[in-house]
């Protein structure tokens, strides 16, 4: 008889994990290293500043909205640096086409919010970490939420957009790519 309940709590379980959803992010532009085309324009970089492809699937059960966001925790501030926060993102959307980021076109999903950035302004900011120092890592995260809408503006500070994306999160699936600087010593 245990041998049978365990037999089918096995099946039981195996057939859970089938069905469980397991949110994972791409890119079309992004590999191992990041380019001039994703380096911002400003703080001494020249890049094109423009925000990569990004797509995921396998959102899970229960999720009513995206968030996607761009940090640098190597940034040498104490506090890492946030270079795209989007939010409010609806539930329906799978794709950020390249150049969705820039402040100066309509390309995110309708309703979708940018926020400020350390940068100050609401809209991608690309890689532009100091000549001197370590490579730097950016972490490109798409988060399923369990709300619709943040309740927030494109004026929140990011600090106060990670807390409450954090707050929400049903899962969250990260990409993570190097700048292309050299560093000294």
């Amino acid at each position: 008889m245990k041998s049978i309940l365990k037999g089918i709590s096995i099946l039981v379980l195996s057939s859970c994990m089938a069905f469980a959803q397991n949110l994972t992010l791409k890119s079309d532009d992004l590999k191992g290293q990041l380019t001039s085309k994703h380096e911002y324009n400003g703080f001494g970089c020249k890049g094109e500043n423009i925000s990569p492809h990004l797509s995921w699937k396998g959102a899970p059960k229960g999720t009513k909205s995206f968030a996607v966001t761009v940090f640098d925790a190597d940034a040498p501030t104490g506090s890492g640096w946030w270079h795209w926060l989007v939010f409010n993102i609806d539930s329906k959307t799978t794709t950020l086409v390249q150049n969705a980021g820039n402040i100066n076109n309509t390309l995110l999903p309708k309703n979708a919010i940018q926020s400020k950035t350390d940068f100050g302004s609401a809209a991608f900011g690309g890689s532009c970490p100091p000549k001197v120092g370590k490579i730097h890592q950016y972490t490109f995260t798409v988060f399923a939420l369990d709300v619709e809408d943040l309740g927030l503006t494109k004026d929140a500070n990011p600090a106060l957009v990670g807390f409450m994306i954090n707050q929400h999160t049903i899962q969250k699936a990260s990409i993570v790519s190097y700048n292309t600087k050299k560093t000294e010593k």
